[in-house]
């Protein structure tokens, strides 16, 4: 079988990427969390590593995991028990874990921004949700009603998106954050959106929507950050070979 080297995609993905340029939570640790041997010869794609997910990656004879969110959110000491575990399988079964979180969101092209945009149709997005000194998301000057947005959303994740119907009936400025960024709604109404798309929320969004005037469509976290990784891996594949398939594991949040 053709192998790839895995140094060669690994400088890639960083180059592309640029996840060297981008703030993001300390936690998320962007680039090569895991290596293997050296060598790629099938890529997996996931929103999140976990044990499930490199489970499911070895079944499908992968060596490269590309994720979204990586290993490591949460504390993984000591590598005892399920860690131990995840630990042994990526071990033996070479598996290579990439991770790349607000790199992904926020790529032009390959991100999960500008695909949520595309697949609903929003006309010549432009960056938005200013905050730290980066744009978190992007908005589009596409009049739709709320409606049709909520069908074109359910269209693109496969999920029914939850709707508070806080603004107008026609939306006219959009702004799109994917994955759990309801908390930043405020943020999102002073910057001048009607209507904001994202993953999730928490419950005090429901009442501040109401009183900002401002539309939300929770499409939920995990099925908003879909189309990063696919669009990542299906560019490797052209790139360096190595066939790829989707592992997915919806967490239904």
């Amino acid at each position: 079988m053709p192998k790839s080297s895995l140094t060669a995609i690994v400088k890639h993905c960083d180059r592309i990427l640029r996840p060297d340029k981008i703030r993001d939570n300390e936690r998320a640790l962007n680039g090569l969390q895991v290596q293997n041997r050296g060598y790629v010869t099938r890529i997996a794609a996931a929103v999140d590593a976990s044990l499930a997910t490199a489970r499911l990656a070895i079944a499908a004879d992968a060596d490269l995991l590309v994720v979204h969110h990586g290993l490591f959110w949460s504390a993984r000491q000591p590598w005892t028990g399920t860690n131990y575990e995840l630990l042994r399988l990526l071990v033996e079964n070479n598996l290579a874990v990439y991770s790349a979180h607000l790199p992904l969101d926020f790529h032009p092209r390959l991100g999960n921004n500008a695909l949520l945009c595309a697949a609903l149709g929003l006309k010549r997005p432009r960056p938005f949700l200013l905050m730290d000194g980066q744009h978190y998301g992007l908005q589009s000057r596409t009049p739709l009603s709320r409606a049709t947005l909520a069908v074109r959303m359910e269209h693109a994740t496969g999920e029914k998106p939850f709707v508070i119907s806080g603004g107008p009936e026609t939306c006219r400025r959009i702004g799109v954050v994917t994955g759990g960024a309801g908390e930043f709604l405020k943020t999102a109404a002073v910057e001048g959106v009607d209507t904001y798309v994202t993953g999730e929320g928490p419950h005090w969004t429901y009442a501040l929507a109401e009183e900002m005037g401002v539309n939300v469509l929770y499409g939920g976290h995990y099925a908003t950050e879909t189309f990063g990784v696919k669009a990542l891996v299906t560019h490797l594949s052209k790139k360096f070979g190595p066939p790829w398939s989707f592992i997915d594991h919806p967490t239904g949040l």
